[in-house]
């Protein structure tokens, strides 16, 4: 059974920092949400306290941040995460395709995996770009943002239908247009909102309810990048979306 979280950089973007992760885990917790995409721990000593504190609650995660790419491999799998960010972005793209392919032989190794994510503005946009990385990359899967793929002009149905094996996990979001939506800049042609706030065409519903129909195990995650008033508020409706399309606990 799939699970539903919260990939709360919005909420970092909107409160300024993160200062009570307690806090954060009650809040989301009250909506129905299972839990955050990532553990921020500043030691071994904190993701574990961390961890504990998501289990007693009935919660979980998928990844850990580390200040190492071996610690946050280490530290996922030893406390029950699902993969790693495939964070390699310097040089060319061939240095990119090398090392990502690298990264996912380590984390084979202790039993999770290492996700592309897709992202505007980064070696792997496009859908050309994405589908490169996982015909050249076999031990890399996918972190799946439909909201950076389809404002990239990707086809966010052929993807998921295409390589449903190899998704990790969804990222589910909105786009609001800018007035300039043909701007040089991403970060000037509009927003990421909430499922139901934008006006850009994203197949959400689709991904989402073939995830269910396909008995998907993994995490989808609502990841609302901007928000005008508490994000809480806004998270609350987007659970309401995801109930509506289907989602029952």
């Amino acid at each position: 059974m799939a699970r539903i979280g919260v990939a709360d950089f919005g909420m970092f973007a909107w409160y300024g920092g993160f200062y009570d992760y307690d806090e954060r885990l009650f809040s989301i917790r009250k909506i129905g949400y299972d839990g955050l995409e990532r553990l921020y721990p500043d030691s071994a000593e904190d993701a574990l306290r961390k961890a504990a504190q998501l289990k007693k609650l009935g919660m979980g995660f998928a990844t850990c941040n580390a200040a190492t790419p071996e610690n946050a491999i280490k530290w996922t799998a030893a406390l029950g995460g699902d993969y790693v960010w495939g964070e390699v972005y310097h040089g060319s793209f061939a240095d990119y395709l090398r090392r990502m392919e690298q990264m996912g032989l380590a984390c084979r190794k202790y039993g999770i995996r290492v996700a592309l994510h897709n992202h505007l503005g980064s070696p792997v946009e496009t859908q050309e770009q994405l589908e490169t990385v996982l015909e050249k990359c076999p031990h890399v899967d996918l972190l799946l943002d439909t909201g950076h793929l389809a404002v990239a002009g990707g086809d966010v149905r052929y993807i998921v239908d295409t390589y449903y094996d190899r998704i990790a996990a969804y990222h589910l979001k909105g786009w609001q247009q800018s007035a300039t939506p043909d701007a040089q800049a991403w970060q000037q042609r509009g927003h990421f909102c909430g499922l139901e706030q934008g006006d850009f065409p994203i197949d959400n519903e689709y991904v989402f309810k073939n995830s269910l129909n396909r008995g998907f195990g993994g995490w989808i995650f609502v990841e609302q990048d901007t928000h005008q008033w508490d994000p809480l508020l806004d998270m609350e409706e987007n659970y309401h979306v995801l109930e509506k399309w289907g989602w029952k606990k």
